[in-house]
C-alpha cells in the first residue's frame, strides 16, 4: 500500500521510486545525507506527526507563502566546531563518530 503524505510541507520533496520501500531522507543544507527513516511500517498519522516533530512547516495550500522564520525549516543551526579533545587515558583518542551528535536534525 503506498504511503501518502501531505505535499503542503515546505522543504519536503516527494520522489516515487518504483519498487523501493518508502523512507524519509534528511539532508543537510549542503545536501549531504544525515539520516534515513523507514516509513513502511508507519501510518499516515504517524508520518504526519514525525514531519511535524522534525519541524517541517505545513502550508495551507501548495502555493501559500511561507513566513520568513520558516524559510529554512526544518534546518537547525549548524553545530559549532569544538577543538579536538585531548587523548584519553592510555593515549587513545575517542573515535570521531563517538564525539558527534546529529545536532542539525
Amino acid at each position: 500500500m503506498p504511503v501518502r503524505v501531505c505535499l503542503c510541507l515546505h522543504n519536503l520533496e516527494m520522489k516515487h521510486l518504483p519498487g523501493a520501500d518508502p523512507e524519509l531522507v534528511l539532508l543537510s543544507h549542503r545536501y549531504e545525507e544525515l539520516e534515513r527513516i523507514p516509513l513502511s511500517d508507519m501510518t499516515r498519522e504517524e508520518i504526519n506527526q514525525l514531519v511535524q516533530e522534525l519541524g517541517f512547516y505545513r502550508k495551507e495550500t501548495p502555493d501559500a507563502p511561507v513566513p520568513e522564520e520558516f524559510q529554512f525549516a526544518p534546518a537547525r543551526p549548524l553545530p559549532t566546531l569544538t577543538p579536538r579533545q585531548a587523548p584519553a587515558a592510555g593515549g587513545k583518542t575517542p573515535p570521531e563518530h563517538a564525539k558527534r551528535e546529529h545536532q542539525d536534525l
